[in-house]
């Protein structure tokens, strides 16, 4: 018993100290630059989880957020006051903005009318990170809380880069970075990051899949080269004006974008096409996911009414607050000629052709909804979010896009045969009755999503756990510059390798030249030696 004693101590001392190198790594602080409206549910999520393992997290926000809020258990916040309320942080911006775009949407052939829209529409995106980097200077010119950050030393920087003020603050604060993120000022994240060959990765706002014809790839080039001078010229400047006045000289903006640690992508290849990536990439696609719970009583009641036929969902995510009233009549009309019981998420005034099939409600538990057994179809507007729970609980999709990347995630749905998109601008009742009956008694469209489904769930750890853990690995090893190329250093020429083949041109230039010089000169001697000959 005695000769066991030595062997047990050293056991219990090694326990002991990885409980302790576990609570060295629960301890640490983060400092989080969110994005309001539906990007808040995502970073909230990883706030709530940082929390649940002991960290401390600081949230900064602005005193007119939509979404964020002042007091929470799960985090403490710094608010800054700005002068006017940023136009993202107001529903009314993006309800405006889709009926301006369904109008323009009819009207195709009026060019004057798209010139002018898309004007408006750079100046409104001008204006958006303008109003962002009015937190930053904000937060610069007060030297107390730039002295009191530094004071709390923080571990790591977690930020949306949508609006990358937090890219300035972590530089000047030394710290590591984070993203969680899908989008960045130019567009999707993988194309600041990852190579991207445009002849077969589908540039931001360009509806084509991976497998392009010629014209297709002419169109994505365009779109690509429109992105990139739109962020160029539009929304770089801000930042670039504020890196010239409150970071050292030769601090590069765009660099500093590059330059994150770890890339929390929320992105699955089940749903996304393949293409390139890096490996400080992290794919957590799908991380809001989880089992259903049960419904509320009055719901539960609702759904178990339908009997044999099931329900469907219907939810335009959280941007919108409704449709123009001549489409939400459509849609209703089209919903009271069907068999299935239907839960309908309207914010806006109900429609004069609501049938008795169909429940509005402001809000519902959309998650708990797509696992119930009886939904049948699910009627979106092609939102990350709601998309990922639709193929998390197997459900198959009908889609009104509307804005944004909207489109893209339709389409790519549609490649896989889970789900069928409908023009919003062209909706009729009998098209949207068509389209809803497909996707019903089609069993394909289920088997599909259902396959999707399969493969999404087949991970070895859930997104949610994955995205933490990179989050402490960052917070552990102070960054992770050894899965992080250096590759965004170099200038565009040296990229692309240019001056390399400009060398390589010239040498065999010259070489082609000599060759050319050297056979003049024979056969001008020859010609000389005949004619002495003759």
């Amino acid at each position: 018993m005695m000769e066991l004693l030595p062997g047990f101590s050293s056991v219990v001392l090694a326990m002991a100290l990885a409980l302790m190198n576990a609570a060295s790594v629960q301890g640490g602080k983060v400092l989080v630059f969110p994005v309001d409206g539906s990007h808040w549910i995502n970073m909230n999520l990883l706030i709530e989880g940082l929390h649940t393992r002991g960290h401390e997290v600081t949230v900064v926000r602005t005193s007119t957020s939509w979404y964020i809020k002042e007091q929470s258990p799960h985090y403490r916040s710094i608010t800054i006051t700005l002068s006017e309320a940023m136009s993202m942080e107001s529903q009314d911006f993006f309800t405006d903005l889709l009926g301006k775009m369904l109008v323009l949407q009819r009207e195709k052939d009026s060019m004057i009318a798209w010139v002018s829209f898309y004007r408006e529409m750079l100046t409104s995106l001008s204006t958006i990170h303008h109003q962002a980097c009015q937190v930053a200077v904000k937060m610069f010119e007060n030297k107390a809380l730039m002295q009191s950050l530094r004071d709390a030393q923080y571990d790591v920087v977690l930020m949306d880069p949508g609006l990358p003020i937090g890219v300035l603050v972590a530089h000047e604060l030394k710290l590591p970075t984070v993203f969680n993120v899908r989008w960045i000022t130019s567009g999707e994240g993988h194309f600041v990051v990852a190579p991207s060959p445009m002849s077969y990765v589908p540039a931001c706002g360009c509806t084509v899949t991976d497998n392009m014809t010629f014209l297709q790839r002419v169109q994505n080039m365009l779109f690509f080269l429109m992105n990139t001078a739109i962020d160029t010229l539009v929304v770089s400047p801000h930042y670039n004006r504020l890196v010239e006045k409150y970071l050292e000289p030769g601090t590069n903006f765009y660099q500093l974008l590059q330059g994150a640690d770890i890339w929390l992508m929320r992105v699955d290849f089940v749903f996304e096409f393949p293409r390139p990536t890096m490996p400080n990439i992290v794919y957590i696609g799908g991380f809001q996911c989880k089992p259903s719970n049960p419904l509320p009583a009055d719901l539960e009641e609702f759904v178990q009414s339908s009997g044999e036929h099931g329900v469907i969902l219907m939810s335009l995510g959280s941007l919108v607050k409704g449709l123009p009233i001549e489409i939400t009549d459509c849609i209703a009309s089209a919903f009271a000629q069907l068999p299935q019981k239907v839960i309908w998420r309207l914010p806006g005034e109900p429609p004069s052709t609501l049938g008795n099939n169909t429940m509005l409600v402001k809000w519902m538990p959309q998650n708990d909804l797509l696992g119930h057994p009886k939904v049948r179809a699910f009627v979106a507007h092609g939102g990350t979010n709601g998309i990922y729970e639709a193929i998390y609980h197997g459900v198959p999709i009908v889609g009104l896009p509307l804005l944004f990347d909207q489109f893209e995630n339709i389409l790519r749905l549609e490649v896989r045969g889970a789900a069928k998109g409908v023009d919003i601008t062209k909706l009729t009742s009998q098209n949207f009755v068509e389209a809803l009956q497909e996707v019903i008694h089609n069993t394909s469209y289920r088997d599909n999503m259902r396959r999707m489904s399969d493969l999404h769930r087949d991970q070895p750890m859930h997104p949610l756990d994955t995205a933490l853990f990179w989050t402490e690995f960052v917070m552990r090893n102070k960054g992770a510059a050894h899965l992080r190329t250096e590759s965004y250093k170099l200038p565009w020429y040296s990229y692309h390798s240019v001056d390399v083949v400009c060398l390589l041109l010239a040498v065999l230039s010259l070489l082609a030249t000599g060759t050319v010089l050297l056979m003049y000169c024979l056969c001008f001697k020859l010609c000389r030696r005949k004619d002495k000959l003759e």
